[in-house]
């Protein structure tokens, strides 16, 4: 039997290795004094949030594909993967659903106030009815800054809490919007009329900081901000400012930067934010979705098969003559 070898960048749990065909050897995670331990021999990687640049390529000539078990490819230089013919896939649907669902969570617990509810009970701090200022969705704007997948799946659950939709995508045609989503054509006419704003649009270098002190400012005020997307979309200490000025209600966020935050970093005390340590997509259900479909689409390009999710198609050709001359 002819075994394919792939780099797993993290450790495979026993959950998922049922996902794992027979025919694969499995290499790596590296550890703590070599990160890349495992790597060189190998003809595909299982790819988390390791940088996947000219160091990591150079360490491993065999490979031809880097499978994301995610959406995001931020983490991964494409010009020095198509300067080396490696195919870059993700798995764009494997995440939505619990995404989704945890930024609605996070709206909801920075909505309603939950942490200094919470603190004040704990605190024994009385007045907790008179304490209490809570936003209420039931006919509120909820703005979602890009409308991809997760996005217009928040879309949905904003609808069935009564809530109006904005959403501002300039790469999407005016037809992707359906007609229960106002579209908005720039990001501050989001902003203004927005109760909540949701971000949901991937981390590139012309998105870097796009909340600034001048977003946060255009934002309304006593509204809501959550971010589920990429922690270096925002500026933090920005986000910071408006919220200790009282011009936010509050924040929710799944992802920061940098990931993990330092324990002692403000935005884990204030009282008003929520934060969770980019978990939005772990779910059992999610997890097996994502690896598995990782792992299939590796085996496909070492294969010779053009895989589902390519993001890089211009080199699969490259790819392609790689492949067969391994053969």
């Amino acid at each position: 039997m002819i075994t394919q070898r792939i780099w797993f960048e993290r450790e495979v749990t026993s959950a998922l290795l049922p996902l794992v065909p027979t025919a694969v050897e499995m290499l790596g995670p590296g550890g703590d004094g070599d990160v890349h331990a495992g790597i060189r021999t190998a003809r595909a990687a299982v790819a988390a949030r390791l940088p996947y640049d000219d160091h990591l390529f150079d360490l491993a000539p065999e490979l031809v594909a880097v499978c994301r078990s995610g959406i995001g490819c931020d983490t991964i230089d494409f010009e020095a993967a198509a300067r080396r013919g490696v195919a870059v896939c993700n798995v764009p649907d494997g995440p939505t659903v619990p995404t989704a669902e945890h930024a609605l969570t996070l709206m909801l617990a920075a909505a309603k106030q939950v942490i200094p509810s919470a603190l004040r009970l704990r605190d024994a701090a009385g007045a907790y009815y008179r304490s209490h200022g809570a936003l209420e969705l039931d006919g509120k704007k909820l703005g979602l800054v890009g409308f991809g997948r997760i996005a217009r799946r928040v879309a949905g659950y904003g609808t069935a809490l009564g809530m109006d939709v904005i959403a501002y995508d300039p790469y999407l045609p005016e037809d992707a919007f359906p007609p229960r989503v106002e579209r908005a054509t720039s990001l501050h006419q989001l902003l203004a009329p927005s109760d909540v704003v949701s971000v949901h649009v991937p981390m590139t270098d012309e998105n870097a900081r796009m909340f600034d002190a001048d977003a946060f400012a255009a934002m309304k005020a006593g509204s809501v901000f959550v971010n589920a997307a990429r922690g270096g979309l925002v500026d933090q200490e920005a986000l910071l400012a408006a919220l200790d000025e009282g011009h936010l209600l509050g924040a929710g966020l799944d992802v920061t930067d940098p990931e993990p935050l330092d324990p002692d970093h403000p935005l884990l005390h204030h009282p008003d934010v929520i934060v969770t340590p980019h978990v939005a997509s772990a779910t059992a259900e999610a997890k097996a979705r994502m690896f598995g479909s990782a792992v299939e689409q590796a085996l496909m390009v070492i294969a010779g098969q053009r895989p589902p999710h390519l993001v890089n198609p211009d080199v699969w050709n490259k790819v392609l003559r790689r492949v067969a001359g391994s053969g």
